[in-house]
């Protein structure tokens, strides 16, 4: 009976909600939520460290942000002291080596990580002090050793040199140049001059002068007590002697351009464009724009609904994403940027669409739905930060650093909702210079140049480090009477001959190659026997054995490609094309009806004839060197159309026969420095 009542009751619940429920009617939102922030308490130690401490019992662990506050340091032209300082903090201190500090961190189940201007700590509650042990040793005694500072130099350098003909590092130092200026410290940048102008003890001085307790803020949150806390921080940082603060200066504004201007450099390698609309903006987070300036930075290009992502990438196709930032500082020294990587051959039309877009957001008020839902985000987003520690760690140093109100994020998200349509509008006219911007494009000039004459903007020229130049020529003639296969038989002669190059009939080549941030240094072996087998193998060592990273190998029927131990054989299309090799060098055997000679470029800053090379309906191109004759560059498309780009130099002599051993990929970014190179060594069929 009781059971039959229960069900009853049951029943008539769920048919009275159900005749209630109007289905066809938009439910409406909830108030705004409301986010507590438990306040930090606050204590000083002796030596000057500020400590902030929210205790928090939902989970057995701590967390520790420790951060400098220092005005940001010019270098100079000793640019790269701090990376490297950095770079060699957090790895063992004077009294543990740094494998065993590692180790001891892992084995606690741990994480101590130490740079220039901040630190941070996790562990478990049971391991608290021994990592705040860690921590403190980490940043009071760290281990700074000659050693290790010429292993930090190396691998500083060996980046920067992969990054010479990187669009994104090209892009990202001249744009910060121009904008503020390189004498600001904004502005500056790391380069292989400035980093071999660094000395360990100029690392050694930035540590005693920059790396004192006077200015630092220690956050704690975590299942500790204030007690056992404050008594556990001022025993293992209270022998961290104060120093003297060297108080440099707080970076200023720079001035926009009067006129908006295309600022252009010239990257003859590059297959797609970078594209930066920049200006510089004064805001700080704790101005009554913040909130809004984050809305308008959303609905013009903060992800996939804002108005670049859908016109470069979902309209025209132009781009895999187009983004926007709308950046604060506490000084209010920040830059708005709006842009996208693009193919060459829209270049133009994608800085017309983007500037278009930047005018759309001043000029037309934006629609309600679309603000709404862009509010949404923030207040999800805002709402799953808020539950990590690191997070409530990073909001309590915000408001000491940046002067804000003590309820800054309590009132987050009622300030999020209370942007208006006309405020976007307003601060997307304030802060989003259109009529004085930088366009700053890095790209293939002789691509994209006439193009870019047309959008209607003046165009000023730099080199890769943001000096001036004059207009480089991109086209130039070519001379009279001379011919695609003039170009090809220049280059068998400057090689060796025709002769000389029947006479090879395998090559065998061992090369280091570099893989930037690799923390191994593989090795690749070469062999191609006439006319058309070939194989190529990467290996590393890896923990004292020799590990085969790829593998790719034909026989002159069929061949495969392997990765990671997954063989995968060619297709009919590779096997065809693989067949059709006469020879070990291709330039032999082009007949004058598969060569086209297409103009003069520039390839690494040399000029070089361009030659258009089709063999079985497969166009590519080929660069040579009009001073030595050699192939300096080729680009080569490939099953998915990207156009795949290799460099090459360091022409040397073997037995009369000239190769490169220098190779780059610089999509890949990966270089290949030939080690040794042996013709005509007897190779089995079998090797292949």
């Amino acid at each position: 009976m009781k059971k039959f009542i229960l069900s009853f009751v049951l029943l008539f619940f769920c048919l009275g909600i159900h005749a209630q429920l109007d289905r066809s009617i938009m439910p409406k939102g909830g108030p705004t939520p409301k986010i507590k922030l438990d306040k930090p308490k606050e204590f000083k130690l002796k030596n000057g460290i500020k400590v902030l401490f929210v205790e928090n019992n939902k989970l057995p662990r701590v967390n520790y942000l420790v951060r400098f506050d220092r005005k940001p340091i010019f270098e100079g032209e000793k640019a790269g002291v701090i990376s490297l300082l950095s770079s060699m903090l957090g790895n063992g201190t004077t009294s543990i080596s740094k494998d065993d500090f590692n180790e001891e961190v892992d084995f606690l189940g741990a994480s101590v990580n130490v740079g220039f201007g901040s630190a941070s700590a996790f562990t478990l509650t049971k391991n608290n002090e021994r990592v705040v042990e860690l921590l403190s040793d980490a940043l009071i005694n760290p281990l700074l050793t000659e050693e290790e500072f010429e292993k930090e130099k190396e691998k500083l350098i060996e980046g920067l040199k992969a990054d010479k003909k990187s669009i994104d590092a090209i892009s990202g130092r001249v744009s910060g140049a121009l904008s503020y200026g390189k004498d600001h410290v904004y502005g500056e940048f790391i380069t292989e001059e400035s980093v071999n102008r660094v000395t360990f003890n100029d690392v050694l001085e930035y540590h005693k002068n920059y790396s004192i307790p006077n200015n630092v803020y220690i956050v704690v949150i975590g299942d500790v007590n204030y007690k056992d806390t404050k008594k556990l921080l001022a025993n293992k940082f209270g022998s961290w002697a104060k120093g003297k603060v060297i108080e440099n200066p707080a970076p200023a504004l720079t001035e926009n351009v009067a006129l908006t201007e295309i600022n252009f450099i010239d990257l003859p390698t590059a297959t797609q464009s970078s594209i930066t609309v920049t200006n510089n903006v004064d805001l700080k987070m704790s101005d009554e724009d913040y909130f809004i300036a984050l809305m308008t930075n959303d609905i013009l290009g903060g992800g996939g609904s804002g108005y670049l992502f859908k016109n470069l990438r979902e309209d025209k196709g132009y781009t895999y994403g187009a983004y926007s930032s709308l950046g604060s500082s506490r000084y209010g020294v920040a830059r708005f940027t709006a842009g996208a990587k693009v193919r060459n051959m829209v270049t133009d039309s994608a800085v017309s669409e983007i500037i278009k877009e930047i005018s759309r957001i001043r000029l037309e008020k934006v629609d309600p739905e679309l603000l709404k839902n862009a509010k949404a985000k923030y207040v999800g987003s805002f709402i799953r930060r808020s539950e990590s520690p690191q997070t409530i760690a990073g909001y309590a140093l915000n408001i000491k650093l940046n002067n804000l109100p003590e309820d800054f994020y309590e009132n987050y998200l009622e300030n999020i909702n209370s942007v208006s349509e006309a405020d976007v509008k307003r601060v997307a006219n304030k802060y989003l210079k259109i009529g004085n911007s930088r366009i700053i494009v890095v790209g293939k000039g002789s691509d994209v140049v006439a193009n870019l004459e047309e959008v209607g903007f003046p165009i000023k020229y730099y080199d890769e480090y943001a000096n001036p130049i004059a207009k480089p020529i991109f086209n130039k003639a070519i001379p009279d009477g001379l011919t695609a296969s003039d170009v090809i038989n220049s280059y068998i002669e400057s090689v060796g001959g025709k002769e000389k190059l029947e006479s090879v009939k395998t090559i065998v080549m061992k090369a280091e190659v570099t893989i930037p941030g690799a923390p191994f240094k593989p090795t690749a072996t070469s062999m191609r026997k006439f006319p058309n087998k070939y194989s190529f193998e990467i290996q590393a060592n890896m923990g004292g054995q020799n590990v085969t990273l790829s593998k790719i190998k034909f026989n002159g029927e069929r061949g495969f490609n392997e990765m990671q131990g997954q063989k995968v054989d060619f297709e009919e299309d590779q096997i065809n094309k693989d067949k059709g090799k006469k020879g070990l060098f291709d330039e032999l055997y082009y007949s004058d009806d598969q060569l086209e000679l297409v103009s003069i470029n520039s390839v690494n800053y040399e000029d070089a004839y361009k030659v258009k090379v089709t063999v079985d309906g497969k166009v590519s191109h080929r660069y040579y060197s009009i001073e030595t004759g050699f192939l300096v560059s080729q680009e080569e498309t490939d099953d998915n159309n990207n156009v795949v780009t290799t460099n090459y130099g360091d022409y040397k002599e073997v037995n009369n026969v000239k190769f490169p051993f220098y190779m780059e990929l610089p999509a890949q970014k990966l270089e290949f420095s030939t080690t040794s190179l042996e013709i005509n060594k007897d190779l089995k069929d079998s090797s292949f």
